[in-house]
Order: structure tokens, then sequence, then C-alpha cells
């Protein structure tokens, strides 16, 4: 897949397509919570098969059944089209 950073007019329609993720400086950010540690490890790991699928890896955190996931493209400097991608799948795995 091609990466391109995003524009500026792409960057502040992500909340209508994403409006689980919240902007914060270059990244996309969102937390997530699970009932048990074990539920919250299996989403990681689901995501990490997704992630490694695409070449394209989150910046995330663990405590006990919370998770948190930020998502930017480090070699463009910012938001691309692969941090949509990746954030489509990860909401598509998450049942709220």
């Amino acid at each position: 897949m091609k990466k391109d950073l995003l524009t500026n007019q792409e960057i502040n329609s992500i909340t209508e397509t994403l409006p689980k993720w919240e902007v914060k400086g270059r990244k996309l950010h969102r937390n997530f919570k699970f009932e048990s540690f074990v539920e919250a490890f299996g989403f990681m790991t689901q995501i990490a098969i997704i992630a490694e699928s695409l070449g394209h890896h989150p910046e995330w955190r663990n405590v006990y059944a919370d998770v948190s996931i930020e998502l930017t493209t480090h070699d463009l400097g910012g938001l691309s089209s692969l941090d949509i991608k990746l954030a489509k799948s990860i909401d598509k795995l998450f049942k709220d």
C-alpha cells in the first residue's frame, strides 16, 4: 500500500470515519477496556497479526485490562492512509 501523509482536510475528517479515535498531535489515539488481562492480550495479539501483514505497527500500552493505542507513520512524520487502515481493522476487532 502506498504511504502518503494525510492532508489537513483528511485529518480533520478522521472523526467522521473513526468516531472513537482522536487525533493527538501527529497520532491517532484510542483506549480500550476489557474484562481481563487475557482478553486485552488476546486483542493485542490479533492486532499484531494484522499490523505485521501491513508492515505497519502500533505504539501501544497494556495495563491489566486496559489497552491504549497510538498510530502514526514514523518514516513520514505523521498520519498516513496506513494509520486509517489499521485503525479501521482494530475497530472491527473490538466489540463495544
